[in-house]
């Protein structure tokens, strides 16, 4: 999953990024009103972490724009700003959750959890489709009764395309959601098809096959084939 973290104290965003680094999340920041703006409209993010005082700007006018540009991001306010009148206009614009300063990083992950369960996954930590099942908290991946030995980026990269469902997903989009706004410096996406074909064959061992098609050109798609 990947997070923008909106944040101006640099010691906290690392902090945040470190522990949910761990947590298997994916992190970019933004330190500005600016930077937050220019991120949230070139990049798609899971969940975004957005503080309500930035240089620049008020982070309640980067909640608008997230909503303005109809982003499916989950958004958690985390704020110092506690007052009840912060948390009812934040959450009236449209964020998810709203957690105020100071906050365990344990309760920040699970509230990040929950948000991008609720929103991609039904509500449910069981995801089943196809021949396989996705232990969202536990971030294990069983065939049948056979777990799957994946690496981070493979079990990122199975979650991506099962969100997306049925619909081809581009080789550009699939290297934003691994790397990041690294991606825009890369030449090529080979490392891609890399992550794709390992995946493929882990799945295929396990005797998934044929779930994740490729059409030559535009990308992949995950499909509900059945073991």
């Amino acid at each position: 999953m990947k997070l923008l973290i909106i944040e101006d104290e640099k010691e906290l965003s690392d902090s945040i990024a470190a522990f949910l680094a761990t947590e298997r999340y994916i992190c970019e920041r933004a330190y500005s009103f600016d930077e937050a703006m220019s991120k949230v409209a070139l990049y798609e993010y899971d969940c975004i972490l957005l503080d309500l005082m930035l240089p620049g700007g008020s982070g309640l006018d980067v909640l608008r724009e997230i909503k303005r540009l109809s982003l499916t991001s989950g958004v958690i306010i985390v704020s110092a700003k506690d007052s009840v009148a912060d948390k009812v206009e934040g959450l009236k614009i449209g964020a998810d959750d709203y957690l105020s300063k100071p906050f365990s990083l344990p309760e920040l992950a699970m509230r990040i959890f929950a948000v991008v369960r609720r929103r991609n996954f039904s509500n449910d930590n069981l995801l089943k489709t196809g021949g396989i099942s996705i232990n969202l908290l536990g971030k294990t991946v069983n065939v049948g009764a056979k777990q799957l030995d994946l690496t981070k980026t493979e079990y990122e990269l199975l979650l991506f395309l099962v969100k997306n469902g049925n619909k081809v997903v581009s080789k550009s989009a699939l290297a934003e959601h691994l790397s990041g706004d690294m991606a825009d410096m890369m030449d090529d996406y080979s490392f891609v098809y890399t992550h794709i074909k390992n995946l493929k064959a882990k799945l295929a061992e396990a005797g998934c096959r044929d779930c994740i098609k490729t059409y030559y050109g535009n990308g992949y798609i995950w499909t509900e084939e059945k073991v």
